[in-house]
């Protein structure tokens, strides 16, 4: 099987200005992400979409692909992550020929494991090569419990709600947690999304792995579990 990873690492952070190369333990947050995917035998390439000429060179001499600068309609706000996905897969099967599996890796999930990699890789070959999507289970608000406002009063989100149930009686519920996005460049052009009508889902149990980092407060508590894991050496 041919993958091709997708690193996309715009440089507008509004949150984090500068997040993608800011250092988290002493390397660019990007590099984390890139350092992992090497761990990956049946990568192509490791492609890096990004329109900052900064990220792009740090990027470069971590041993990522860096071909061009991402076009400025695909670096606002408002991108589609879809076109920014099939801009970078149309040039690289036109460039270098078709891959069987694009594997979108969002920077901000540092602390992946080659394990969990090579059990997606195994999901998505086992089942026909659906898209499979990173997910954690939702450990906080469970969606039953949660309310909207409508107008004046708090009303249940959901029509069933489990405000009188126990949590642990309540079914699991996960939520797409940015880490991994496998998909066949066929079903990312026909259908446009990462998640399909059979979307196999790749349960992370760590809740360290599948950290995202958005925030000032995200970035605090991946610098905390790092300074975690080396007073546990």
């Amino acid at each position: 099987m041919k993958i091709l990873a997708l690193i996309p690492a715009r440089g507008g952070s509004k949150r984090l200005p500068g997040k993608n190369i800011r250092e988290l333990g002493g390397k660019p947050l990007v590099v984390w992400t890139i350092d992992a995917a090497k761990s990956i035998s049946k990568l192509c390439d490791i492609l890096v979409s990004t329109d900052d000429p900064a990220i792009g060179e740090v990027c470069a001499k971590a041993g990522a692909f860096v071909p061009w600068l991402r076009p400025l309609e695909l670096a606002s706000d408002t991108a589609s992550p879809v076109d920014v996905a099939l801009h970078a897969l149309d040039w690289y099967e036109d460039a270098k020929g078709p891959v069987d599996c694009l594997l979108l890796l969002q920077p901000t999930s540092p602390f992946r494991s080659q394990k969990t990699f090579h059990r997606g890789i195994s999901l998505f070959a086992q089942h026909g090569m659906p898209p499979v999507l990173g997910v954690s289970r939702i450990s906080h608000t469970h969606p039953m419990w949660a309310f909207k406002i409508d107008g004046i009063h708090l009303v249940p989100f959901l029509g069933e709600h489990g405000s009188t149930s126990r949590s642990q009686d309540l079914p699991p519920s996960y939520a797409v947690n940015g880490s991994f996005y496998f998909i066949s460049p066929r079903e990312l052009r026909a259908r446009r999304t990462f998640i399909g009508p059979k979307t196999i889902p790749l349960v992370m149990e760590s809740e360290q792995e599948a950290w995202d980092i958005d925030t000032p407060f995200d970035w605090l508590v991946a610098e905390s579990l790092l300074g975690q894991a080396k007073g546990e050496v």
